[in-house]
């Protein structure tokens, strides 16, 4: 086989109502992104030449979040032959092969889609290839029957399937490749006389193998073909991809001190010699230098972290926070919409909102940057090399100069010049013999 163009049709029409969710089941997150977002991820490092999702009624909101791919609806749940048969305006003239995939089954590999595409393209041109599995427990699954010759004959769904055929282990994973020259050849065949009364896309292997055509199977981790119908096939899910980036990251450089305790999104961008510790979560949009450490117990979500920072422990960096080169970042931290210049120091319990720290800054404890009014946000500028001492609030809209100094305990409204001294406090007052007599309490 010769035939190289590729067309890919993500079934997610299916209600999902096992999540007992106001959300659709394929915009579920996993790794920080929708599950559907993964597959459409793997499809498209096959660069295929059309890729359709299929929808169901009322899927708006899915449709837009898979935009600028194009859906189609299934009118009625009415099997997956039938999901198919609503993409045939997208696959009009297609000739080449065709995957069908789902939006539920997130982990799949570009390299086991690669391997349906090889067998696809045998010498036998097989007009379907099945991606099999062999589980544990095969349970419900759908039975691939295999002939002595190593053929496809035919899938048996649970249901429909005896005793004999309930004993074989190689199950059906669901996804499929066909030829597209002959898909819908094969779904006019498809009948629903099944106990459920739906058009399996299954029953097509029969059919092939009735009209004279080859089928044929590949295999696929058990791991890698995990559907996600309920929110404890979702936290299982999310637990097999979390293995999968902490091997990835830890692969290319990054230590984990506890890597089990280590949460990245899909995105999450790790440099070397980075060192993570426990308890560390990364949301979306992350991307770590070289040389960093994250000690333990920080959160960070759409941050860029330069080479050499340090980062906790029990830090927080919120959306829009650009931490510079060797800048540090301590204990009770939270930092908002901020830069942070190289060599700058924010160690302990201080809120950073909507700001410019300076290199080389050092920010007492206890600071905050008064950024809300009550109507709008206001920033903050420290400049190079300020000291600003403990407990000061520095009421934005504001400039500290380069090589300020704020007094601790003072609250700034208005800017402060290079190299001045801003100390804005009540004066302090000492009574001298004033504790004893109070603790003395009143006479009389």
């Amino acid at each position: 086989m010769t035939q190289s163009s590729v067309a890919c049709v993500i079934l997610a029409a299916g209600k999902g109502s096992r999540m007992k969710s106001d959300l659709p089941k394929v915009l579920h997150p996993l790794a920080g992104r929708p599950m559907i977002g993964h597959v459409l991820d793997t499809v498209a490092t096959l660069v295929p030449e059309r890729t359709v999702v299929v929808v169901g009624p009322g899927m708006e909101d899915v449709s837009a979040a898979v935009a600028p791919v194009p859906t189609v609806v299934q009118t009625r749940q009415l099997g997956t032959a039938d999901a198919v048969r609503a993409a045939a305006p997208v696959l009009a003239g297609f000739a080449g092969d065709v995957l069908v995939l789902y939006g539920d089954t997130p982990l799949i590999r570009p390299e086991t889609l690669a391997r349906m595409l090889a067998a696809r393209r045998e010498a036998a041109d097989p007009a379907v290839v099945v991606l099999g599995m062999t589980p544990a427990d095969p349970g419900a699954y759908g039975r691939l029957i295999v002939s002595p010759a190593g053929i496809l004959e035919r899938i048996v769904e649970y249901l429909d399937a005896n005793d004999r055929e309930r004993a074989v282990t190689l199950c059906n994973a669901g996804l499929m490749a066909f030829d597209g020259r002959r898909l819908f050849e094969l779904l006019d065949h498809v009948d629903n006389a099944n106990k459920k009364q739906e058009y399996y896309l299954t029953d097509g292997v029969g059919i092939a193998r009735r009209l004279g055509y080859a089928c044929s199977v590949a295999e696929a981790p058990v791991d890698e073909v995990l559907g996600v119908n309920d929110r404890a096939e979702l936290a299982e899910a999310e637990r097999l991809i979390q293995q999968r980036l902490r091997r990835t990251a830890m692969d290319n450089g990054t230590t984990l001190t506890d890597p089990h305790s280590v949460f990245f999104s899909i995105d999450t961008r790790l440099g070397r010699d980075t060192t993570i510790g426990p308890n560390v979560v990364f949301g979306p949009g992350v991307t770590v230098g070289d040389r960093v450490e994250i000690r333990a117990f920080c959160h960070l979500e759409q941050v860029r972290v330069a080479d050499g920072a340090v980062i906790g422990p029990f830090a927080r960096l919120r959306p829009g926070t650009d931490i510079g080169p060797g800048a540090h970042v301590g204990n009770f931290v939270e930092i908002k919409n901020a830069q942070v210049a190289a060599g700058a120091k924010v160690n302990h319990l201080t809120y950073i909102g909507d700001a410019v720290i300076g290199a080389r800054a050092n920010i007492g404890a206890g600071t905050i940057t008064c950024n809300y009014d009550g109507f709008a946000k206001h920033r903050t500028e420290i400049g190079a090399g300020a000291f600003i001492g403990s407990n000061a609030s520095l009421v934005a809209p504001v400039r500290i100069g380069d090589g300020a100094i704020v007094g601790a305990g003072s609250v700034v409204t208005f800017d402060v010049e290079a190299d001045a001294l801003s100390v804005a406090r009540g004066r302090q007052q000492n009574r001298p013999g004033w504790a004893a007599r109070f603790r003395a309490g009143p006479k009389g």
